[in-house]
């Protein structure tokens, strides 16, 4: 392969200094200096472990590199790299206000502390209390859904079918991933800034005058479930589709006492350190949803998983129905609005869930069935139409486009999804396996001008430090493989949200202050441990697979730049492990 469609390539880059720690890519360019502690620190953590090796991409002669990844508190100021995660600009200094009270609700405990659970979850009810919701609760017309993986999904797609039948939505999900706003949707939209800081101000003043000792300000997500709880009605949804944060049992919206109807979609392992150790565990924490008289369905579960939650539906005299995966036919052949092949399977519960909805409300009249094979046209529309990002979400990068390509085709795709669990990653790794073969067959079927163009895989990774890599790294790397996916390249990044929090305005530390990054050159040692992670291209051997960044910004300019001068070569970056990362990319996407 020749750079630029024919140019003569640029002499090989510079082969990476040896590696930090296992092999971690933290370089500085000479011409920059340095403050002495911070240059100390630096040789420090680039301390030889084994000889230099040229980098993964460079194997192809052809294939030209920027050079190795700066070191990110060289490229930019820290007040200009905070500038730049800030994403897209929220509104007022009121807003930056509200954010920063709301981040001062965010603890510091580790989730698993046994605060979050029994006695202290009664909490909950004093809150309702003061908030003066009891009764304003009673009468939501809520839709519930626990699970570990697809409960988001399903309730979005819950939520665009009924609003496609005429109602008034409100949908309460987690997390957000650029703006705490995305949580909180009104008729498909997000809550205007306008009405959120209303909200929240009539929210907090009221709880600031009746909390102390005794009761104290509600944490973080528990404040944000009483302000839906708020806000939707309020706004007078006619309904409330509820995803719960963690668990079930003790999660924040189970204050619901007598939701319209119940969902638990795919189980699997994870916070098991709050949830339990096993799946029976696990889905007894997800089956605290679960209500009396209240129907209830789920999905296909381990048989470990399903005795419990019908155990659980059997004490309380439910009959939880299992809902199989939507068949695609009843689509009329309109795709599913959010991707991947696993979705069939929480637009199944969806349906379920919003068909129950629509009988228990009496408005079953309010559906029209053409063909008995099919679905209803406005359930057909709210599936197609349904949008969640950050799950199975390809984007091309705006600044990175080939001069050459007429067809506009980027050099650089991300490929997003938020997968954080053993499971999803297995879902994530097929999706993407799909996808981006689905891509290569498409542009040689249509015999255009860049049917020769190369693609090359990168992964963009971190995870939660409660999560275990050595679960979750093995689960795609393996399920990739499987799939003849190798990844040429892996890059390790600490979240940028870390430093942001809430407001648009916070900045990462200052540039004086050395950043933590123990926690991604783990990552990457157990990734450099995995048999299949040493693919380099077309397959070969490559003895430097990976790299850690020191920041977010710095990983995506080395990808730009990268592209920028290889734009024959069409790069297709995963980006997963955590949706906190995923917003990140997005927002500097997007900026």
């Amino acid at each position: 392969m020749r750079a630029g469609g024919g140019a003569s390539p640029r002499p090989a880059p510079p082969p990476l200094p040896a590696a930090t720690s296992a092999t971690a890519t933290l370089l500085a360019p000479a011409s920059v200096a340095m403050p002495a502690p911070r240059l100390a620190h630096l040789r420090r953590l680039l301390l030889p472990l084994r000889s230099a090796a040229p980098h993964p991409l460079a194997a192809n002669p052809g294939l030209q590199l920027p050079g190795p990844p700066v070191h990110p508190s060289l490229l930019l100021p820290r007040a200009m790299a905070g500038a730049a995660h800030a994403g897209v600009a929220t509104g007022s200094a009121e807003y930056e206000e509200v954010l920063g009270c709301l981040g001062s609700l965010i603890t510091q405990k580790v989730r698993a502390d046994t605060g979050n659970r029994g006695n202290q979850w009664k909490l909950m009810t004093k809150y309702v209390q003061i908030l003066e919701l009891e009764e304003p609760i009673a009468q939501l017309k809520v839709i519930h859904v626990a699970g570990t993986k697809g409960k988001g999904s399903t309730c979005t797609f819950a939520e665009s079918i009924l609003r496609s039948c005429g109602f008034r939505t409100g949908l309460f999900t987690s997390p957000h991933l650029i703006d705490v706003r995305e949580r909180f949707r009104l008729d498909g939209l997000d809550i205007s800034e306008e009405k959120f800081i209303r909200y929240f101000w009539w929210c907090w003043n009221k709880l600031k005058d009746k909390t102390g000792d005794d009761v104290p300000m509600p944490a973080y997500f528990r404040f944000l479930a009483l302000l839906a709880f708020k806000i939707f009605s309020d706004e007078q949804v006619d309904v409330a589709v509820l995803e719960v944060g963690l668990g079930g049992k003790y999660d924040a919206t189970n204050v619901v006492r007598a939701p319209v109807v119940c969902g638990i979609s795919s189980l699997g392992y994870d916070h098991m350190q709050i949830l339990g150790n096993t799946l029976g565990e696990i889905a007894g924490e997800k089956a605290g949803i679960l209500k009396k008289g209240v129907p209830a369905y789920t999905v296909p579960q381990p048989e470990e998983a399903m005795s419990v939650l019908m155990h659980r539906a059997s004490e309380l005299g439910v009959s939880l129905q299992v809902v199989q995966p939507l068949d695609p036919q009843k689509l009329e052949d309109q795709p599913l609005g959010l991707h991947g092949e696993h979705q069939y399977m929480n637009a199944g519960l969806a349906v379920a869930l919003a068909n129950t909805w629509l009988e228990k409300q009496g408005h079953l009249d309010r559906i029209h069935v053409k063909h008995s094979d099919t679905l209803p046209d406005q359930f057909i529309k709210g599936l197609s139409s349904a949008c969640l990002r950050g799950r199975a979400q390809i984007v091309p990068d705006p600044q990175v486009n080939s001069e050459n390509d007429k067809h506009g085709n980027s050099s650089l795709v991300f490929y997003l999804d938020g997968a954080h669990s053993p499971e999803s990653m297995e879902t994530c790794a097929r999706w993407f396996a799909h996808v981006t073969n689905n891509d290569r067959i498409q542009e040689v079927s249509m015999e255009q001008p860049h049917t020769d163009r190369n693609s090359r895989k990168i992964l963009l990774f971190n995870c939660m430090t409660v999560r275990d890599p050595q679960r979750l790294l093995p689960c795609l790397l393996d399920t990739c493989a499987q799939n003849d996916i190798h990844f040429e390249q892996a890059l390790f990044v600490p979240n940028q949200s870390q430093y942001n929090k809430l407001g648009s305005l916070a900045s990462p530390p200052s540039k004086h202050e050395q950043i933590d990054l123990s926690w991604q050159l783990s990552l990457q040692r157990v990734w450099e441990s995995l048999p299949n992670s040493n693919k380099g291209l077309n397959g070969a051997n490559s003895s430097r697979t990976s790299s850690v960044f020191e920041s977010l910004p710095l990983a995506i300019q080395w990808l730009r730049e990268t592209a920028q001068q290889n734009q024959s070569t069409q790069f297709q970056v995963l980006v997963t492990g955590s949706l906190h990362l995923v917003g990140d990319v997005l927002r500097l996407l997007e900026k």
